[in-house]
């Protein structure tokens, strides 16, 4: 029975104690990003192209992904409490599973992608994506909470909690209704407002914009199989305990 659980060490004492903490402090972090933002972060009326009024703030990727973040934590220290971080419990609470999905489907592929697209497109020219004028409204640090703190603390999720991946069908599934949603409603504004949402789209010819578009759900894609691996990587000694677990339960029950 106990080497059954040796790998389980890792969820309780200290160590459960300061992944609760983490989790706790980052909810808290990209909480208060999205209320400053929303609430102190004013454009002046120059700044602003004709028609970026429509969407507002949820017009930009890097919102969803600041609230989706949020989110993701806020449950993650729910679970902490309510729910649980065992390898292979008894009974898989809906937290639980709800915790491991949105990993998987959305907030590790969807993080990566906004971190990684706007570092490179600020590297190759920055006024396509973040002109330097909104220095002067947006903060660096909340500039790094929403384009790089998303970034560092997903690895260090992915590294410090186990999770089960669900069938690739079922993750691809998810995260690709969130990145067409997201087009969805890039097409929308660009309709109701008269404007792309991000400035790189206004020098992109149409066939351009199909290839930008397909390249950034591919990239998304990508990097949800990165994270598969990277999680399989991780918790190898952890996910054949869970497939032994398994397995003995249902030969328990045949029997």
């Amino acid at each position: 029975m106990a080497k059954s659980k040796s790998n389980d060490g890792y969820q309780r004492g200290v160590y459960g104690a300061l992944r609760t903490l983490m989790h706790f402090i980052v909810a808290v972090q990209f909480s208060y990003g999205i209320y400053y933002d929303f609430t102190y972060v004013h454009f002046p009326p120059g700044m602003l192209r004709p028609g970026g009024e429509f969407g507002g703030k949820l017009k930009f990727l890097t919102v969803w992904d600041a609230i989706l973040q949020a989110v993701y934590f806020t449950i993650c220290l729910l679970n902490d409490f309510i729910g649980t971080n065992e390898v292979a419990p008894k009974r898989m609470p809906l937290i639980r599973k709800l915790k491991d999905y949105m990993l998987a489907a959305f907030a590790f592929p969807v993080a990566l992608n906004v971190g990684v697209t706007f570092w490179t497109l600020m590297a190759i020219d920055r006024e396509l994506v973040f002109p330097k004028a909104l220095d002067a409204v947006f903060p660096g640090w909340l500039n790094h909470v929403m384009h790089t703190n998303i970034v560092i603390f997903m690895v260090i999720e992915i590294c410090t909690s186990f999770r089960q991946y669900p069938s690739r069908k079922a993750g691809l599934t998810g995260l690709g209704i969130f990145m067409a949603s997201y087009l969805v409603w890039l097409h929308v504004v660009r309709h109701f407002g008269g404007i792309w949402v991000y400035p790189v789209l206004d020098v992109l010819n149409l066939p351009q914009r199909i290839v930008f578009f397909a390249v950034s759900l591919g990239f998304s894609v990508a990097l949800y199989l990165l994270g598969e691996f990277f999680n399989n990587l991780i918790w190898t000694k952890e996910l054949k305990q869970l497939r032994a677990a398994t397995a003995g339960g249902a030969s328990k029950k045949t029997k």
